[in-house]
């Protein structure tokens, strides 16, 4: 049975570029390529779901960095555990691990703790910033909606005479707040 080189490329929006991961991966040499525009945070990623559907013993994964692949470490580390119990190998470009040399296998475990710490560490900092920024007497996010302006809104709603379109362009309440709304009044 003939072994596979898949490749996968991820960005985070529809605005950013793959050209510069799928030069990287069609230099390596892959087969096939997995594409897609979205969030790693995301976890159903369907172009990873049929990549990892395909895969089977003997094939190679390659990505760019290990960012492109997963969510967190322990996300990397379970997608690593898959690719080990299918006998399947990664290779990460940009860190230079081959997880088909126990070499590769050590630094594959020892890059994601370091890529998981640094994360950490600007979660932390963003926490540290919007406390000190509250301390101050600054919120931050979006402004309160206005009250009346989503009691019309779900008035409208009730007559059901309004689209959802309709009455968003009406009050300026959008779809999800006047969805969570009418949810709440429910409960």
């Amino acid at each position: 049975m003939k072994s596979y080189i898949f490749g996968y490329a991820r960005v985070s929006t529809e605005q950013q570029n793959l050209d510069r991961q799928l030069d990287a991966l069609n230099k390596y040499g892959v087969d096939i390529i997995f594409n897609e525009k979205m969030t790693g945070t995301k976890r159903n990623r369907p172009e990873l779901t049929k990549m990892l559907d395909r895969i089977t013993e003997g094939d190679t994964v390659v990505v760019e960095s290990l960012s492109r692949l997963g969510r967190s470490t322990k996300d990397l580390i379970e997608l690593v555990e898959l690719f080990n119990q299918k006998n399947v190998h990664l290779v990460s470009l940009k860190e230079q691990i081959d997880t088909s040399t126990p070499t590769g296998k050590f630094l594959f475990t020892l890059m994601s703790a370091i890529s998981q710490f640094e994360r950490d560490v600007i979660a932390e900092r963003t926490r540290e910033g919007l406390r000190s920024a509250r301390a101050r007497g600054r919120t931050g996010g979006r402004p309160k909606m206005n009250q009346n302006s989503i009691k019309k809104a779900i008035k409208l709603y009730n007559t059901q005479q309004y689209s959802i379109k309709e009455i968003e362009e009406l009050t300026r309440v959008k779809k999800s707040t006047l969805y969570r709304y009418i949810k709440d009044s429910e409960n």
